[in-house]
């Protein structure tokens, strides 16, 4: 009885598009020169997009962020001030759920549990 229950759950999430709602969850992360940045869960306005922003300034480490922007500002470059030093930030946006995340586990993790949902697929079937 519980595995009935899962499957029109699981088949729903399968066909639903990434993007399907009006405002989407992203990752927050602030100016940082570490390679890595996991950030946090924010939640982007109707009219905004997720993005990562990439600066970069001569003789200086590249730095990056990650947020929501309006999507009339993607792809824009624009100054900014980390430590002192005078950066070009561009920001390069997406457009589905949490799609600025860093990638590795978190989409190990998602490949791993679609796996797993079509193997329960095909033994229902």
């Amino acid at each position: 009885m519980v595995l009935g229950q899962l499957l029109p759950l699981l088949l729903l999430a399968l066909a639903r598009p990434p993007g399907a709602e009006s405002a989407k969850d992203c990752v927050f992360c602030e100016l940082t020169d570490a390679s890595y940045c996991p950030g946090t869960h924010m939640r982007c306005g109707e009219d905004e997009d997720c993005f990562v922003g990439h600066g970069i300034a001569q003789g200086a480490s590249p730095i990056i962020n990650k947020s929501c922007v309006h999507s009339t500002n993607c792809g824009r470059e624009e100054p900014v001030s980390y430590m002192g030093v005078t950066y070009t930030l561009t920001s390069t946006c997406c457009y589905g759920h949490m799609c600025n995340r860093a990638p590795g586990p978190t989409t190990a993790g998602a490949a791993a549990s679609l796996a797993l949902g079509w193997s329960l697929l095909r033994h229902l079937l």
